[in-house]
């Protein structure tokens, strides 16, 4: 099956654009992919926020390093959506039918939405969704 063109990524495989970790090059291919205009790369706003504190708690990254990594994230004008609406009243939904916190949700709702694929880092997520559009990151697979 060829992957969608329209993905949805979270907060646990963006911060891998930025810190080497597993499946941290499957995280950057579809960074690349998106850059090369292969495919779109749609978020929740609430990722950047995600982002921005999980570098913030780790201690290979200062205040600089953080500042950097958002600005590098803005400049790459991802799609993003805010929780309003059908977006807000399904990610609550989504919250309840899979005992998800509401940021994890929110990813989930997005790619329901949108009719696309979700990849994800967080294999609680992938367990609990169990749904053929969520998928851990190490799924990933495209050509160019």
């Amino acid at each position: 099956m060829e992957e969608s063109k329209v993905l949805v990524l979270d907060a646990s495989v963006i911060v891998k654009w930025f810190n080497k970790e597993d499946y941290s090059d499957l995280a950057v291919k579809i960074r690349d992919f998106y850059i090369e205009e292969l495919l779109e790369i749609e978020v929740p706003e609430l990722m950047f926020y995600e982002v921005g504190n999980a570098l913030r708690y780790n201690p290979n990254f200062g205040i600089e390093d953080v500042a950097r990594a958002l600005r590098d994230l803005e400049d790459l004008q991802l799609i993003t959506h805010p929780l309003r609406g059908k977006l807000a009243e399904l990610t609550s939904e989504c919250a309840f039918r899979y005992g998800l916190t509401l940021y994890d949700s929110a990813y989930v709702a997005l790619a329901l939405l949108r009719r696309t694929t979700y990849y994800t880092a967080d294999e609680d997520v992938v367990n609990r969704v169990s749904a053929p559009l969520v998928k851990h990151i190490s799924e990933f697979k495209m050509s160019p």
